[in-house]
């Protein structure tokens, strides 16, 4: 099923020095928190540019504004594919809800131009998580359908043919995504993809060119009240400790998950979990040190946020996985990564953070916790200067590298340090 005649693009105004402002408004900053953008950078020597994240400094709220324009929607509402090119007009849940929050967001914010000249970029609207479940198309067709859209707006303006599609970018945070494009070669290879299933190790995903964007389950209300103590252990809301040492809950669905059961399944301190649960996923998160996000499927999951949403480390055993914010995030100041073949020494590498590197770590988890929400109403606001301090030495097995049949070392998708408050 091809997509409708009558249909036309997004365009992105340049906003602050042409900067693409996506997980920006829309995920990152809500009350009194910084500025991040995702931007493109031009590379020299003839190399391809390639989008990072980046904080801004000295940002003006008012003088932002004034450059942005007004919210342009091309599809009309009776579109016999409105529900897959418009944003959804409800607050959006459930395991791929990101897709459809940075659509919503996006859209109902300042960084969308009427005029194409102005633009620095164009947004394919598209969805690949609504596009699944619609009968006209399903999960065997979405590859036709995006091949058409693509040939339709090659044929209807001229944007896509000066740079290939390489100022052209589309959001997917299903796995389906990357499939979706294997009938439009130069998407994949020139568009910009920012999805959720962000693998450095499969050839759909270009690292530097592609974007990860972070899956988020969205949890009801404010985030639990949690305090980092300098005591013996951290205490959390109405004297709870956190008496578990790691947790796991998830389907048996991977090699890395099975040698996970297989090591660790009848653990008196680290919980592997893959049945019905003793209590409420919210509580063993609450009462656990360290939670584990286990590759499946995909290297990505909603556990990474989930586990900082409930002020639980983050373990991160996903090999290849090109982590979202790494340019901004010093990752190593507030989780662990642990290589897969890894696995066997969990509790050996767990037990050896010392108390103050540990209390740290979760101080430092309660800062970013904020940048891991989708914010309805997201205000821009100046980057206090200086990272987040806490960022812990190396020690053998914490972080563990990984070696090259496991993929490369794990330093390599870590980023430099916490530009956020």
């Amino acid at each position: 099923m091809l997509p409708p005649a009558s249909f036309s693009l997004f365009y992105l105004a340049p906003g602050a020095l042409a900067i693409f402002s996506a997980v920006v408004i829309l995920l990152v900053y809500g009350p009194a928190t910084s500025v991040l953008h995702l931007q493109w950078r031009q590379s020299t020597a003839g190399l391809p540019g390639h989008l990072e994240i980046a904080a801004a400094n000295n940002v003006s709220p008012a003088g932002d504004e004034q450059k942005l324009q007004d919210l342009c929607l091309p599809h009309r509402r009776d579109d016999p594919f409105a529900h897959a090119l418009l944003p959804v007009d409800f607050e959006p849940g459930g395991n791929y809800a990101s897709e459809s929050y940075f659509k919503k967001l996006l859209m109902e914010s300042h960084f969308i131009t009427k005029d194409p000249s102005e633009a620095s970029l164009f947004f394919l609207p598209f969805s690949i998580a609504r596009l699944r479940h619609d009968q006209r198309v399903n999960v065997n067709g979405i590859a036709d359908f995006v091949r058409g859209y693509i040939s339709r707006i090659r044929q209807n303006y001229p944007y896509w043919d000066r740079t290939g599609g390489a100022d052209h970018f589309y959001v997917a945070c299903h796995s389906t995504g990357r499939s979706a494009m294997d009938r439009a070669e130069e998407v994949k290879l020139n568009a910009i993809q920012v999805v959720c299933s962000a693998s450095y190790f499969l050839s759909g995903y270009v690292a530097h060119k592609d974007v990860c964007l972070p899956q988020i389950w969205p949890r009801k209300g404010n985030p639990p009240s949690i305090r980092s103590s300098r005591v013996d252990q951290i205490l959390v809301p109405f004297e709870n400790p956190r008496s578990k040492l790691a947790f796991f809950a998830g389907s048996i669905n991977s090699p890395v998950r099975e040698m996970l059961l297989r090591a660790w399944e009848n653990d008196s301190e680290i919980s592997v979990h893959h049945g019905r649960l003793p209590t409420p996923y919210p509580e063993a998160l609450l009462s656990s040190k360290f939670c584990l996000h286990v590759k499946g499927f995909e290297v990505n999951t909603a556990r990474i946020a989930d586990a900082i949403f409930y002020g639980c480390v983050p373990v991160i055993i996903a090999n290849h996985y090109d982590l979202p914010f790494s340019d901004i995030l010093n990752w190593k100041s507030f989780s662990l990564v642990v290589a897969t073949l890894d696995i066997p020494l969990l509790r050996e590498i767990l037990r050896g953070l010392t108390l103050e590197e540990y209390l740290q770590m979760h101080e430092n988890l309660l800062k970013v916790r904020k940048h891991f929400r989708w914010h309805l109403n997201p205000r821009l606001r100046r980057l206090p200067h200086g990272p987040i301090s806490g960022s812990h030495p190396q020690k053998d097995g914490r972080n563990s590298k990984q070696n090259t049949k496991d993929g490369g070392s794990a330093a390599g998708f870590l980023g430099n340090s916490v530009k956020i408050s």
